[in-house]
């Protein structure tokens, strides 16, 4: 339980800005802990979004909810898969062999291509929260979006190989097992069943799980912490995406 513990810690001090002064130890058990906490942490965010949301809407504009949201979004994580992402982007626009991406993620300067997908993914993000609020959707989908996105990154942690023996991708990947992805999925799976009619989330991640995974493989032959940190970027938008089809053209 002590690790349990430790593990659900360290991962909300690692994925988030949330102040947890708690010094937890780093070993095998706790970083297995950790990354299945990962759905968790998703589960936290989105139900402390929508707790400091629920109190505002009614005093606040559509525009400025969407901008609220997109901001509290961007801020309780730190931005930390942002970076990822235009990482990701710079390796991915430079059109170079693969060494030569693998340089460029490292680089902690970014590049034009990174600012430009940056622009456009938080651009996209506007937009479609902007909709589904304007539908009347309950807050409930940011719940769900923040937790099936790290999912994703777990689900790839397990299935695919690191790029390199070394890095923040590698220290995770080196203590996890097969059945941690199952694990992972316990606390989405509670959700759905108390929520059923977000159950077509479900095939749509694993659709994305699967599409991402390829392209992984096939552009970079393994991971590192930018391209997990670009899959959670990537789920939430797709989360955000497919719910916005879903709704709006009547499916839902």
């Amino acid at each position: 339980m002590k690790e349990m513990f430790y593990g659900f810690i360290l991962a909300i001090q690692f994925l988030t800005r949330l102040p947890i002064p708690i010094n937890c130890p780093w070993n095998p058990k706790t970083s297995r802990w950790a990354l299945k906490s990962y759905p968790l942490v998703g589960l936290l965010l989105g139900s402390i979004i929508i707790g400091i949301l629920a109190l505002l809407q009614s005093y606040l504009p559509v525009l400025v909810m969407t901008l609220l949201i997109l901001s509290i979004w961007v801020w309780i994580t730190g931005g930390l898969h942002l970076d990822g992402w235009m990482d990701v982007a710079d390796a991915i626009g430079s059109n170079a062999p693969i060494e030569k991406k693998w340089e460029i993620m490292k680089d902690p300067h970014v590049g034009s291509f990174g600012i430009i997908s940056l622009l456009f993914l938080l651009a996209w993000k506007f937009i479609f929260i902007y909709s589904l609020l304007e539908s009347g959707i309950t807050f409930h989908y940011l719940v769900f979006i923040l937790a099936f996105s790290r999912l994703v990154a777990v689900i790839l942690m397990v299935e695919l190989p690191t790029a390199k023996p070394n890095g923040l991708a590698w220290e995770w990947k080196k203590n996890i097992h097969k059945l941690d992805g199952l694990y992972s999925c316990i606390p989405i799976i509670v959700l759905i069943f108390f929520y059923p009619q977000w159950l077509f989330l479900i095939p749509a991640y694993g659709f994305f799980i699967g599409l991402f995974g390829l392209w992984i493989k096939k552009t970079f032959k393994g991971l590192n912490g930018d391209l997990l940190g670009t899959s959670i970027e990537g789920g939430e938008l797709w989360g955000l995406l497919i719910t916005w089809i879903y709704f709006s053209f009547g499916m839902g």
